[in-house]
């Protein structure tokens, strides 16, 4: 597979669904035997992990309008490299793309503004409903490609529940940037309902103080945990007794599927991605948008039946094995930047 010569271009945040992705993917198609060239912001985390994982990646600024040595930069790199493909992912990657022998794709986690896009032969969409949207917005079918994340798995995982934690109350997770796209606080107002349950939140941002005054405001600041971004969660993962993702919008859902992966039991309020993963009743349990009411009973069920949870469980693994493993997602990809061509 080496001759087959895949550059990344990545101008993303710190944190973030799409970034973990991003390292995941560049790293494992490495380890497949693909010569992939990471091209990110200046990160030094971001540039140790992928060092780590045995690539080389190149830095630049991505900076705004002004910044006007970016995409000399990035046409040099890529002119010396000479992918056969160079993917962009999101909108700031996109509109630094430029023109070149190779071809060109742009990676979309969401239904962004497609004027980034302009300089790309073919879009990937990580989700069908992504797909389907880019198709209405008038890019050609034959242009537009559905290939999805894989999920970490996080097999013989020892749980570790937080000291903070009762040993006998009920265990509940969610992750992700504490921002109101995540809806934490309609996860909090869920918490009265849940008299005795415990909820971790692992993530940080902007939202931090507006949810810490709510969990007061409601009297469960007792009951409800923030302690910021969490470096490994695979052992709260294996520790909870209920996976909550509460976004108000949420294109894909990686979340949904590492708690899949994890053998976790998920409830679920219906945002775009995971209405597209959950078939409710069978894998996970969705309640609608805005219900704290309704979401506090969909996770009372599963609290409440421990044989129904673990089939839910268990059904949630089987699709993540048969779908959205790493083995699985990497030939997909393989399959599309091999047969992918020049427009």
């Amino acid at each position: 597979m080496n001759d087959l010569r895949i550059a990344h271009v990545m101008a993303g945040a710190a944190n973030g669904g799409a970034e973990l992705f991003y390292e995941r993917l560049c790293v494992a198609q490495h380890e497949q035997g693909l010569n992939i060239l990471p091209i990110i912001r200046k990160n030094p985390d971001r540039t140790k992990l992928l060092q780590h994982g045995g690539l080389i990646p190149r830095e630049l600024s991505f900076g705004g309008k002004t910044d006007l040595l970016t995409g000399r930069k990035l046409k040099q790199l890529l002119s010396d490299f000479s992918p056969r493909v160079s993917v962009a992912w999101m909108n700031r990657a996109a509109s630094f793309m430029p023109v070149g022998n190779w071809v060109s794709v742009g990676r979309l986690g969401g239904f962004y503004d497609l004027k980034y896009y302009k300089n790309c032969d073919h879009l990937v969409g990580n989700t069908k409903g992504i797909v389907k949207w880019l198709i209405e917005q008038g890019w050609p079918q034959e242009r537009t490609h559905y290939v999805p994340n894989f999920a970490r798995d996080f097999p013989n995982v020892i749980p570790k529940r937080p000291d903070f934690i009762p040993q006998q109350a009920p265990f509940l997770l969610a992750l992700g940037r504490l921002h109101t796209n995540k809806g934490f606080d309609i996860l909090i107002k869920a918490m009265p309902f849940l008299k005795d349950a415990h909820l971790l939140i692992a993530g940080e941002g902007e939202e931090r103080a507006t949810l810490q005054q709510l969990a007061e405001s409601l009297n469960v600041s007792d009951r409800v945990h923030l302690p910021g971004w969490v470096t490994d969660i695979s052992q709260l993962l294996a520790a909870c007794d209920v996976f909550v993702c509460s976004s108000r919008h949420e294109p894909l859902g990686n979340i949904v599927l590492e708690a899949f992966a994890a053998t976790k039991p998920v409830a679920s309020i219906a945002s775009q991605g995971p209405v597209e993963l959950i078939t409710d009743g069978e894998n996970g349990l969705l309640s609608p948008l805005e219900d704290e009411t309704l979401l506090a009973q969909s996770i009372q069920k599963l609290l409440d039946s421990p044989e129904f949870s673990n089939k839910i469980a268990r059904a949630g693994r089987q699709k993540f094995e048969q779908e959205f493993s790493k083995e699985t997602v990497l030939n997909q990809w393989f399959e599309f930047l091999s047969k992918v061509e020049k427009v």
